[in-house]
């Protein structure tokens, strides 16, 4: 995995959005993405012309998923903007998806990356991630679910249908989720297409130190999802943008404090993914790439006591599964 030193960005111009090369799959991915999880789920047009806004802004990686239903949206913003010309070519995007715990079998992992190209009107993805290390033996309804239908999901068999998945040309690349360290190097061991990415809740104060040592061990690319907490969400909190020591750094830098943690994240060398439908923030926080952190700010980040904040159990319910994969990651 290659990115770019956050002294070599600190030269780019405003607007410029760096590219990280996955060294599993060679594909090269914007480092920043627009998430499109949202609780409650925003109308169809709302999400549609957001993520348009977002690729006038200048976002081209794009993050989904079955669970979050905005996939539909996602593809029909996509046709919009080849039609109105704000890009050229799919070719020019980074669309990420991910497989849904309940289609976590073999045989149904190729009917699920079809049904989420179907929603997505597009021939293939460049990403397909498994969502959870957990299959659910029913589909989800409402939440949480009973126990019973929390079930260990058979890795080797079902990484294989996302191998499968990739040999077909459906998805570019293949990877996981909230994978913890003991998964992934579970997984590592008998892959036959190594995992390029890990995309997992990561932010200064969750900041994954051993997750992260590990995935450049194994050149596996880690992305963060809830960079900012994920507030204004069910399962987020608004623990980052009122953090007083990033609040303090943002102020002396005039920059936003939204901007400080995404800022700190880059300089990890993870990607990001960040949801915001408002338009004068989803353009803050691609600007972050022409200034650093100075030493002693990354020291105050680095002291900053931790706390996890999303969890499989505020979701699913807690099971005694799923506790033990939220308390492995």
């Amino acid at each position: 995995m290659e990115i770019s030193t956050h002294q070599q960005a600190c030269q780019k111009k405003m607007g410029f959005v760096p590219e990280v090369t996955l060294g599993c799959s060679g594909q090269t991915m914007p480092v920043i993405g627009m998430g499109t999880a949202s609780y409650p789920m925003p109308d169809l047009e709302t999400a549609k012309s957001a993520i348009i806004e977002a690729m006038r802004a200048g976002y081209r990686h794009f993050d989904t998923a079955f669970a979050y239903r905005s996939e539909q949206p996602l593809g029909e913003a996509i046709a919009e903007a080849l039609h109105l010309g704000i890009i050229k070519s799919r070719d020019e995007l980074f669309i990420t998806t991910k497989l849904w715990c309940s289609f976590a079998e073999r045989d149904q992992i190729l009917p699920a990356i079809k049904i989420s190209l179907q929603n997505l009107q597009l021939d293939y993805v460049d990403m397909y991630l498994i969502h959870w290390p957990v299959r659910l033996t029913q589909h989800v309804t409402k939440t949480p679910i009973p126990k019973e239908q929390v079930v260990p999901m058979d890795m080797k068999t079902v990484w294989e249908g996302m191998e499968e998945c990739q040999n077909l040309g459906l998805t570019r690349g293949i990877g996981v989720s909230n994978f913890s360290c003991k998964k992934l190097e579970d997984l590592l061991s008998f892959c036959k297409i190594p995992p390029a990415i890990n995309q997992v809740e990561m932010n200064p104060l969750w900041k994954q130190k051993e997750l992260v040592e590990l995935c450049k061990a194994k050149g596996v690319h880690l992305a963060a999802y809830s960079p900012l907490g994920a507030n204004g969400t069910k399962w987020g909190d608004n623990r980052i943008v009122e953090c007083d020591v990033l609040e303090e750094i943002a102020k002396a830098r005039g920059k936003s404090t939204a901007q400080v943690a995404l800022r700190w994240v880059y300089e990890q060398g993870a990607s990001i993914i960040s949801k915001s439908f408002n338009k004068q923030r989803m353009r803050e926080n691609l600007d972050i790439f022409d200034w650093c952190l100075t030493e002693e700010e990354s020291n105050k980040i680095i002291q900053l006591p931790q706390h996890k904040g999303v969890t499989l159990a505020s979701i699913l319910g807690p099971h005694d599964l799923v506790l033990e994969i939220d308390a492995d990651l």
